[in-house]
């Protein structure tokens, strides 16, 4: 699941990020409220966490303006500002939940699970593709009943691959959803990474569910004859 944090202070932007990659999300990053309302616009992510005072263009207008258009993206308000009417003024412009600061790392992810599950279905909480299974709130993936470690950046590149199974995904959407916008694209982080997830999910079972597409980029699902390998 993709993440954008809109913070201007830097080192706790660092931080967030760092801590949200090590639960598994991948997280895009943005300094000011301009950027950050562009951004969630351009790209789709699967929850806003949205400081109150940023630079630019304060996550209250952000949050109003991006309500027209993603009425339905998950926003978690971080404000210094204790007074409850600022917190009753985010909530009515549509913010799903805030928190504090400072505020406990932990207190945070479980409000960011939470919300995620309110958004989404319980059928796609749990990935299936043949006999691999994928659960996005405890992050945990099997195929054929046996567990598989893996490490978050491969837990989310498989996450990816397993929504969008049956369809043929690039370098550059793999790139874009999986690591970050500024990411550098023309790295062989990509292929790095899928051979890691073959040898970890394909290794050890007949049916090989990770293909390449040449030309294209990759798909997983149970080929079907014709199919590329």
């Amino acid at each position: 699941m993709r993440i954008l944090v809109a913070e201007d202070d830097a080192s706790l932007a660092k931080f967030l990020r760092k801590g949200l990659e090590n639960e598994n999300y991948a997280v895009d990053c943005a300094g000011d409220g301009e950027e950050a309302q562009l951004m969630a616009e351009s790209y789709d992510f699967d929850l806003l966490l949205l400081d109150v005072n940023l630079p630019r263009r304060d996550g209250f207008e952000v949050l109003a303006r991006l309500r027209g258009k993603k009425p339905a993206l998950p926003v978690l308000l971080l404000t210094a500002y204790g007074k409850i009417e600022d917190r009753v003024r985010g909530l009515d412009l549509g913010a799903d939940d805030y928190i504090v600061k400072p505020f406990s790392f932990s207190e945070l992810c479980a409000r960011i699970r939470a919300l995620l599950r309110r958004g989404q279905r319980p059928a796609e909480m749990l990935l299936r593709v043949d006999n691999l299974e994928l659960n996005r709130m405890d992050h945990s993936v099997r195929r054929g009943g046996k567990p598989i470690e893996l490490t978050p950046k491969e837990f989310a590149l498989l996450e990816f691959l397993m929504i969008r199974q049956g369809r043929r995904v690039t370098r550059t959407m793999i790139i874009e959803h999986v690591w970050n916008a500024s990411f550098d694209s023309s790295t062989n982080v990509v292929d790095v990474y899928i051979n890691y997830l073959r040898t970890k999910v394909d290794g050890g079972f007949e049916t090989k569910l990770i293909r390449t597409v040449r030309g294209v980029g990759y798909q997983l699902g149970v080929a079907a004859d014709g199919d590329a390998e």
